[in-house]
């Protein structure tokens, strides 16, 4: 019997080695439904299709491909947020975007959108198929850009298509994933080794596209006495084993990377797109070196730009190095960096009290007692602030969140691809209280497929990184506090334990036998809600407008909110100046 264009695609896809598709089901994917069914493939019926594909994006951020579908019209806007989210992470992934019948198209018919448009800005390759004859080169050509682009390819599927008999072409179907090495030329090299041998003081800052390259880094910062800052997606595979690292940067960051990457004579930055403008020096040179040449210069004035992956362009560069003798810049940043430490420990010393847990120590508690290995989610906000600052890297833990496209409610769906891709290991997803109830829905996903994720609830009842956001800018924060349901019974009624923690003192214990249980378990930590983590570097029109904002609460009648503020946050403020 012949197979139809939806089997067919299936087939492609099983020879792709793709495990899961994350989809809702429904009218004009019910064939590629019934395809997968009789396929090695699962079919993830998640409850919206955004987290369908924030959890493809998990996946594919982990395992190097992974795939997600909606159905016409209203499962095409709800992929988008999460397609927008892979594509901006550059992480490979592909979009089966059932349509409407063909010969409807263009009639403003039930659930018309038009694919082409929609996710022309999130995609390197959108393209729709409506005949037999385009089937193989059109996906192949999806999943090869995806994979060699690091992005978003779609592919819109009329559902009348999908059932007509497939038709075998004479191009290549299968997948190639290539691996090519790439590094600047010799004579790039060379200029660049000159640069580095007549800098004295010099300080690497790495990237996610350093990833690959931590025992280069390490060796390199060894040869050069040079302090190693590293952005937020490059921590977990930057830190493990540095002993020369003084911490990220930027609105997450510390203030000892901030002065190692201004105080030094060259700064090079490795595999980052570090977007922050206002972050970077201007006063010392810069060369940046990035495997995409289309993102030199765009965040600084630099000196040398150059292309090439991390790992080879360090490795052809060592022996043009002169090894440097001089380490009193390196000390200094690293005793700095001791003093950072330390000061953060402060946080986590003083626990808080009863419904106002200090944030910074029950994720510190979280660090100590997680496995070596355990994998990580953290929702866009403050959650991500306490992820950067005190989750370690060890070398096998790996950290995933809305890094580059800044989404709320990215980290419990994550959790559910990094889970099924993973199921032998500890997945924690640290989520807001804000983030989690945007896609509540899908907490019965992590029990209809038994899936043992930790979902560690940071219960502020407020936004907290808008009101930050409010307050640094001189405005009383407004219509960011939060009314939440009990987060434990929700859990409960989704079928598996949910906890509330009210005190400080309950803390461990809770979290101790959170991660011990055999299944999904959900833990509601109330937090303080006026714990705000302040940036690395404060200007004076931040403080001013702190202050002015905390004038106006206390001029509204807000004195204690405004007191407590200030006695949570005054030992940042203290160790910053």
């Amino acid at each position: 019997m012949a197979k139809n264009i939806a089997e067919q695609i299936v087939e492609m896809l099983e020879n792709a080695h793709v495990k899961r598709i994350y989809a809702v089901t429904g009218d004009s994917l019910n064939h590629l439904n019934i395809a997968v069914k009789k396929s090695s493939i699962e079919w993830i019926h998640v409850r919206h299709e955004e987290v369908g594909a924030y959890a493809a994006a998990a996946e594919a951020e982990l395992e190097g491909f992974a795939v997600c579908a909606g159905s016409c019209g209203p499962g095409h806007v709800h992929l988008i947020n999460g397609v927008y989210e892979a594509h901006k992470s550059h992480v490979p992934m592909l979009v089966i975007a059932s349509t409407i019948p063909s010969d409807e198209m263009g009639m403003d018919y039930f659930q018309e959108t038009n694919t082409i448009k929609l996710f022309d800005d999130c995609s390197h390759y959108n393209q729709m198929i409506t005949r037999p004859e385009q089937v193989q080169r059109t996906l192949q050509t999806a999943m090869q850009h995806a994979i060699s682009k690091k992005g978003v390819a779609v592919i819109g599927l009329p559902g009348d298509v999908s059932e007509l008999d497939a038709e075998e072409g004479s191009t290549s179907k299968q997948l190639f994933k290539t691996n090519p090495v790439i590094r600047p030329s010799d004579e790039e090299l060379k200029s660049l080794a000159d640069l580095i041998n007549e800098s004295k003081k010099v300080t690497l800052y790495c990237g996610i596209g350093a990833e690959k390259a931590n025992q280069e880094v390490i060796e390199l910062s060894k040869h050069l006495k040079a302090p190693v800052g590293y952005s937020f997606r490059g921590k977990m595979s930057i830190q493990p084993g540095n002993p020369n690292e003084v911490g990220l940067t930027g609105l997450l960051g510390f203030p000892s990377a901030y002065a190692a990457m201004h105080e030094a004579d060259l700064l090079i930055m490795l595999g980052t797109d570090f977007p922050y403008q206002k972050f970077m020096p201007v006063k010392n040179k810069i060369v940046q070196i990035d495997e995409s040449p289309e993102r030199l210069g765009r965040r600084a004035k630099l000196e040398m730009g150059l292309a090439g992956d991390v790992k080879e362009t360090i490795k052809a560069l060592l022996p043009l190095l002169q090894e440097k003798a001089d380490v009193h810049f390196l000390n200094e940043q690293l005793a700095f960096y001791d003093k950072v430490k330390e000061n953060q420990l402060a946080y986590v010393k003083d626990f808080g009290k009863e419904d106002a847990i200090q944030p910074e120590y029950v994720a510190h508690t979280l660090d100590q007692l997680a496995k070596k290995d355990a994998i990580f989610t953290v929702d866009t906000g403050m959650c991500c602030v306490w992820g950067a600052r005190f989750i370690t890297g060890t070398g096998e833990r790996k950290m995933l969140g809305s890094f580059n496209h800044g989404s709320m409610a990215n980290a419990m769906p994550m959790a559910i691809g990094a889970s099924l891709t993973y199921p032998g290991r500890e997945v924690i997803a640290m989520c807001g209280d804000g983030g989690l109830s945007m896609l509540l829905g899908d907490m019965a996903t992590i029990f209809q497929y038994k899936l043992p994720v930790k979902l560690i609830v940071f219960n502020n009842r407020t936004l907290g990184m808008v009101k930050l956001e409010m307050e640094v800018g001189g405005m009383p924060d407004n219509e960011t506090d939060m009314i939440n349901p009990d987060f434990a019974m929700v859990a409960q009624a989704m079928g598996y334990p949910g906890k509330n923690v009210h005190k400080p003192e309950e803390v461990e214990n809770a979290i101790k036998e959170c991660l011990a249980y055999d299944g999904p378990y959900l833990l509601n930590i109330f937090t303080n809600p006026n714990a705000l983590a302040l940036p690395p570097k404060i200007d004076f029109d931040q403080v001013l407008g702190m202050t002015k904002s905390m004038a106006q609460l206390m001029l509204g009648g807000k004195m204690e909110e405004v007191l407590d503020t200030v006695k949570t946050n005054y030992k940042h403020i203290k160790g910053l100046w």
